[in-house]
């Protein structure tokens, strides 16, 4: 594991010595530190977030992902009712490109919005539904996540409430298996001490020219973004670096701003090619039995 590792946002809260005050009488100071304090967490308590589950039918790797059967039910409805349990999300709606993922959504319960098809990244999209439906923090969940955790969902929305600072934050989990150390269908990262992302790629980083007990990482798509950035991010081109990897998170780096990386809670395995939906069949066998 890494020194220092990145560790979940946390409400940073000013306590006050009540006796103290009752003894010594309240100062303006005080008064107005307490004041503030009162509207600075109704304030982070009312920062609307809204879940958005992009899912695309022309998969170059997977066609019709989405809608891929797991269990007797679609792969996206699996990512929805997961997200449902986010307790922290006020809304959650699927954005799709295509009229047969938006019947599936709604043919069970959800709710789904259409967009364009033209979009180049699932972030691109979700840019799309925040010009559409207003709300100050967006979490881009994954549509091929289908054991995506929601004490994950829960721990970007909070470190974006919590820390006004942080613009955009991800998730990462140390790699166990060999086979994903050098697949390019798994996605590492590395970050600095303080947790924020010094790179993301799909070879094997950092380099292990010898064992030194460093912890190898996988980005986990989920993302959390204020709305401000999520906007920026949509105007702005892509560049050399998310070209070469096909990566979108490398165009937040390349604009010059940060992203936090927070350790994960959940296992989860994200659907890039057919063979994937048998690794993640076997995990919820597992769970039932």
């Amino acid at each position: 594991m890494l020194s220092g590792a990145p560790r979940r946002c946390q409400t940073r809260r000013k306590t006050f010595d009540t006796a103290s005050e009752v003894r010594l009488g309240l100062s303006p100071v005080i008064k107005f530190q307490r004041k503030f304090q009162k509207v600075l967490e109704a304030t982070i308590s009312l920062l609307q977030a809204i879940g958005v589950i992009p899912a695309r039918y022309a998969s170059v790797r997977f066609p019709g992902k989405p809608l891929a059967d797991l269990g007797g039910k679609p792969l996206v409805e699996h990512v929805y009712r997961r997200g449902r349990m986010a307790r922290t999300l006020d809304r959650l709606l699927v954005a799709t490109d295509d009229e047969r993922i938006l019947r599936a959504v709604q043919d069970f319960g959800g709710e789904a919005v259409l967009t364009s098809p033209e979009h180049a990244t699932g972030t691109d999209r979700l840019a799309e539904v925040a010009r559409g439906h207003t709300a100050d923090l967006y979490v881009n969940i994954q549509g091929d996540e289908p054991l995506v955790d929601s004490r994950d969902i829960d721990a970007l929305v909070e470190c974006l409430r919590s820390e006004p600072e942080v613009e955009m934050a991800t998730l990462r989990r140390i790699i166990e298996e060999e086979r994903d150390l050098s697949s390019p269908h798994v996605v590492k990262v590395v970050a600095d001490a303080s947790g924020r992302a010094l790179y993301f790629s799909r070879s094997p980083i950092p380099y292990r020219r010898e064992d030194t007990g460093v912890g190898v990482y996988r980005h986990l798509g989920l993302y959390g973004y204020r709305r401000d950035l999520l906007l920026e991010f949509a105007r702005t081109p892509s560049g050399g670096l998310e070209r070469a990897e096909g990566l979108e998170q490398l165009r937040v780096l390349e604009m010059g701003r940060r992203i936090r990386v927070l350790d994960a809670c959940g296992v989860s395995i994200g659907v890039d090619v057919p063979e994937d939906l048998e690794r993640v069949r076997a995990l919820l066998n597992d769970a039932v039995h």
